[in-house]
């Protein structure tokens, strides 16, 4: 069964994946939104930009994090000299680095959802004298749904999965920054099979829960629009 560290992991992995996602979403739809509308001949750069964490290495970009938040770092001195503690090792720091590696599988499909839109509704609203942020919330949000939920169970999906990026960042601190993969990890390198069977059985019962709450959210939405 799961000890009280275990225990202690899961509830550290859920608030970070939990506080991920939502800072995701408020960072991420503007962003996606203004992706899926400009016009501007240099977006290809931003798009790559945001695609990097897909392709870089987790332990490189979380030893460039690690770095950046660090006390000799330019983030980590200027919360200092702020009057903060730093970044490295801490719950925040955590938080930050997940935000980062998990921003493509929530910005990515926000801008396709927004693109899938099209102009025409939009400017159908605007013949009515909707405002811009009356379209978007009552046009372009609601024909989004299935990207808009697809985006936010990845991100939590993928912010639980993390092990890279949030142990160069967070290290390995029992109450604070260590989560179940790490805690996975652990167990395997103690040869407790047995533990480790139980928090990585509990992951994948969680990721397969989120993954048919999407395909079945969106199955449903796809059948109920006309």
């Amino acid at each position: 069964m799961f000890s009280p560290q275990d225990i202690a992991a899961l509830v550290t992995t859920l608030k970070l994946a939990t506080l991920t996602t939502v800072t995701l979403l408020i960072l991420g739809t503007p962003l996606a939104w203004w992706l899926a509308r400009t016009r501007w001949r240099f977006r290809f750069l931003i798009d790559a930009v945001i695609a990097l964490p897909l392709v870089l290495p987790p332990t490189v970009l979380g030893f460039y994090l690690l770095v950046a938040l660090g006390p000799r770092g330019p983030v980590g001195q200027l919360v200092e000299a702020l009057g903060g503690s730093s970044l490295a090792f801490s719950f925040t720091g955590l938080v930050i680095g997940s935000v980062i590696y998990s921003l493509p599988f929530v910005v990515q499909p926000l801008r396709d959802a927004f693109m899938a839109v099209g102009r025409r509704p939009l400017e159908a609203a605007a013949t009515l004298g909707a405002s811009p942020i009356d379209r978007f919330f009552t046009v372009a949000v609601p024909l989004a749904r299935p990207g808009i939920l697809t985006a936010c169970v990845l991100g939590f999906a993928h912010t639980m999965g993390e092990f890279g990026v949030v142990l160069m960042i967070g290290g390995n601190i029992p109450g604070k920054t260590r989560v179940a993969s790490i805690a996975i990890y652990d167990h395997v390198e103690a040869l407790e099979y047995a533990q480790a069977h139980w928090l990585a059985g509990g992951l994948l019962f969680v990721s397969f829960v989120l993954l048919v709450a999407v395909y079945a959210g969106n199955r449903r939405i796809s059948v109920v629009r006309p």
